[in-house]
């Protein structure tokens, strides 16, 4: 008799995602540190949305939503909306660079040298993983994997209307 063990491992491995990716409700008290040397407080920022988005230059998906992150900045950056792209701690910071200029990013990028902003954010362990940040510092959306770019605009202009 053969038995069927895919059920099962599909329903353990949804455990173990559950049980390694902590959801919050309000962005953490972090600073970054970008590319350039800015420091970027978080906390900073409110009163204006913010995507925090976690990458890595080896994750197909990431750079395929490169482009969408590139338009959502240019499209409201002017109305307030604010963009950190944090590379993975695992990610060597030469391709961090590399990547950045050759993709021409507009938005802020830093780096997660010691997993530290990840375990911040509730353990981010999949790439692309992306945060909309209300101006109030409140999570109103977590996205794992590609995030849908019709919806991500409906919630963001949203949270520009205040």
């Amino acid at each position: 008799m053969k038995t069927n063990y895919r059920p099962f491992g599909l329903i353990l491995l949804l455990l173990i995602f559950l049980g390694c990716s902590k959801t919050i409700t309000t962005a953490p008290d972090v600073t970054f540190t970008t590319l350039t040397g800015e420091k970027i407080a978080l906390n900073s920022l409110r009163g204006k949305p913010v995507i925090v988005t976690f990458w890595a230059t080896d994750c197909p998906s990431c750079i395929k939503e490169i482009p969408d992150l590139i338009d959502l900045y240019t499209r409201y950056h002017a109305s307030g909306l604010e963009m950190i792209a944090v590379a993975m701690y695992y990610d060597p910071p030469n391709h961090v660079v590399d990547m950045t200029k050759a993709k021409q990013l507009p938005y802020n990028v830093a780096l997660d040298l010691n997993s530290a902003h990840a375990q911040a954010f509730g353990g981010v362990m999949f790439t692309p993983s992306t945060f909309l940040i209300a101006p109030d510092g409140s999570v109103v959306k977590k996205e794992i994997g590609l995030f849908n770019l019709a919806k991500m605009k409906t919630n963001i202009e949203s949270l520009l209307k205040g």
